[in-house]
């Protein structure tokens, strides 16, 4: 069989304009893996509430962070793609679960190039319902309509291996070499506390209190949560950071319910009024910028963390098109292909 690997990342509106901003928000939030309620009651909460209101506030946002050639985390993903694709013989695709390029269009990318075996990569570093799981079923139910001959495996988790947390660490060593960080703030994206309960495979682990997480389970292979944590924890150790100068985080919440704590917004205006004035926030649930790294972090988190008193703060970039993460990339397509 020829093999093929296919990249896969969130996606972004065609433009920075409120009608492209409305469609892409629309096949987003309308997936039951990331507002997981009946239909009807999705449907009406989507369109009848937020596509109302949110796709004007978005692309305002959006148009803080655009560049000239196009959305930040398209461009980055397609060079990220560029620098794996150079280091593999395998031939390799980028696709995007909402917008473009599609998962569609990216099976048949490697379809035109004789591939009939492909390693679906989803570009998250920790597990969950809203971003592995929709990648996952989209790329199969895709799969068998189109391309029924074709055989599809899939890149696990990758929050505790060894050269992903390296890549990350050296990417975080390098952006503060030349600076006094008093502390770092590792902030991943939020979900519903309901969908760590809804991936919790044993149905009795997961308690949300930091007591499960640190307890060994089965659970934790599709506890996002705990991966956060992970991440966290394996990053400081080679970093060799103190417990007492890193804290963890969740951002992006929407709506009125529980989402997984501590909010981001709410931890950074404590540390600010604990005295920390220079501070790193880590991203490391994203592997490329986007408009939660680049507007929600480097511009609004900024903001507020000056104006509670702050004097430094500095949004790492995530791993992007780094060097060492793409070499490790490469290494692991090269490695399932063999």
């Amino acid at each position: 069989m020829s093999k093929g690997a296919l990249l896969i990342n969130l996606g972004s509106p065609d433009s920075p304009t409120p009608h492209d901003v409305k469609r892409y928000l629309g096949e987003f939030l309308m997936d039951k893996y990331v507002i997981d309620i009946p239909y009807i009651a999705r449907k009406l909460l989507v369109k009848g509430i937020i596509l109302r209101t949110r796709p004007e506030k978005s692309a305002r946002n959006y148009q803080k962070i655009w560049w000239d050639e196009g959305s930040p985390l398209i461009v980055l993903s397609k060079r990220m793609l560029q620098k794996v694709s150079k280091q593999t013989s395998i031939p390799a695709a980028l696709a995007m679960r909402y917008g473009e390029p599609s998962i569609l269009t990216g099976l048949k990318e490697l379809a035109g190039k004789g591939v009939d075996e492909v390693l679906i990569i989803p570009l998250y570093p920790q597990y969950a319902m809203a971003t592995t799981v929709t990648i996952l079923e989209k790329a199969r139910i895709l799969q068998k309509k189109y391309f029924p001959e074709m055989k599809l495996s899939s890149l696990p988790a990758f929050y505790h291996r060894p050269e992903y947390i390296r890549a990350l660490a050296d990417s975080i060593r390098k952006s503060t070499a030349e600076k006094e960080i008093e502390h770092f703030l590792f902030s991943y994206h939020g979900i519903p506390e309901r969908h760590i309960h809804k991936s919790d495979i044993t149905h009795s682990h997961c308690k949300i209190d930091g007591s499960c997480c640190r307890m060994p389970s089965p659970a934790h292979e599709f506890c996002y949560r705990h991966q956060c944590y992970e991440t966290t924890r394996l990053v400081c150790e080679e970093l060799e950071l103190s417990v007492d100068n890193v804290s963890t985080s969740f951002q992006s919440r929407l709506g009125k319910e529980v989402w997984l704590q501590p909010y981001t917004s709410e931890t950074i205006r404590k540390l600010a009024e604990s005295g920390v004035k220079k501070l790193a926030v880590v991203t490391p649930a994203f592997v490329a910028d986007c408009l939660e790294t680049l507007e929600e972090i480097g511009m609004e988190a900024k903001t507020d963390f000056l104006q509670l008193g702050g004097e430094e703060f500095l949004a790492i970039p995530c791993l992007n098109d780094n060097d060492v993460w793409c070499m490790v990339l490469s290494e692991w397509i090269e490695k399932w292909a063999e």
